[in-house]
């Protein structure tokens, strides 16, 4: 049988990154913590832990941290039965989940609102590129993420959440200053666009699908979903905006789409771990609702 006490210390390292911090999340001293892991890693003769600045798992440690994950859950279910909160650690319930920066910044609010409203359970958001929150499920660093990825991952079920719709825009100085005569292959290899980091493509796709070129002007990178929209809007480079975000620049005049009506869907699914558990289940149900209000539209 596992520890879970000094598993729990060990998932608690992980999570804050060092064992003092880990120490004041769990109530303990900084040598207990120290003690619980090093004990476990010695039963296992296994390190768990990589020491330093942050801390990180090793590969069996995140399987032992995911593993943790799933017995919670499990005892969360239980605990009304038994008249207590969560079994054996005594912590509040936390789900880890991956999502994209532009899904937390348009509909997924709503979904983690509707979330609190049924279910005493804290998210811990883990902040990736579509294309790439998949992997952090794959490693058992989260129990559910909000993925561009159809392919199956074993012990989990994908659910379709719809397509994030994106326009391309800039201000309309901009439009002014780069594309006089209109968005032509040569203007675009000219203007400065912006994108958000090196997995980024969607410039590129959308100048395929409007224009038959992938290549695009100097790159300004941008890594916040909100600083993108600002950047565009003072005229640094044009970009790919989801259309629910702009879509009120674009009526007042703010911002100037470069190709009216060419737009780019991303499709969305949420692939979550087979475990009927409640919370799960409660957060599946208000993901779901979330995304079907807005997505494609």
């Amino acid at each position: 049988m596992l520890d879970y006490p000094a598993l729990a210390a060990v998932a608690a390292v992980v999570r804050e990154g060092s064992f003092e911090r880990a120490a004041a999340t769990l109530a303990i001293t900084p040598s207990a913590v120290s003690q619980r892991v090093r004990g476990l890693e010695e039963r296992l003769g296994a390190i768990l832990i990589v020491r330093g600045q942050p801390c990180e798992a090793t590969e069996l440690g995140r399987s032992l941290c995911a593993h943790l994950d799933r017995v919670r859950l499990l005892e969360h279910d239980l605990a009304p039965a038994l008249g207590h909160g969560a079994v054996g650690t005594g912590e509040r319930l936390t789900l880890p989940v991956a999502v994209n920066a532009d899904s937390l910044a348009t509909w997924f609010p709503a979904a983690a609102a509707a979330f609190a409203q049924v279910a005493q359970v804290s998210l811990d958001l883990a902040l990736d590129d579509e294309a790439h929150t998949a992997t952090r499920l794959r490693a058992g660093e989260v129990l559910a993420a909000v993925t561009a990825e159809r392919e199956p991952v074993q012990g989990c079920r994908t659910l379709s959440l719809g397509a994030l719709r994106y326009a391309a825009c800039a201000s309309p100085d901009f439009v002014a200053r780069y594309f006089p005569r209109g968005v032509t292959v040569e203007a675009l290899h000219a203007a400065p666009c912006l994108r958000f980091d090196r997995r980024d493509f969607l410039q590129a796709r959308w100048a395929l699908a409007a224009l038959g070129t992938e290549r695009v002007g100097p790159v300004h990178w941008v890594p916040s979903t909100h600083g993108f929209l600002d950047m565009t809007r003072v005229g640094l480079g044009w970009g790919l905006h989801p259309t629910m975000m702009v879509d009120a620049h674009l009526a007042a005049g703010r911002l100037v789409e470069l190709v009216p009506g060419q737009r780019v869907d991303v499709p969305l699914h949420w692939t979550v771990i087979r475990l009927e558990t409640r919370a799960l289940r409660q957060l599946t149900q208000a993901v779901c609702a979330a995304a079907g209000a807005v997505l494609g539209r």
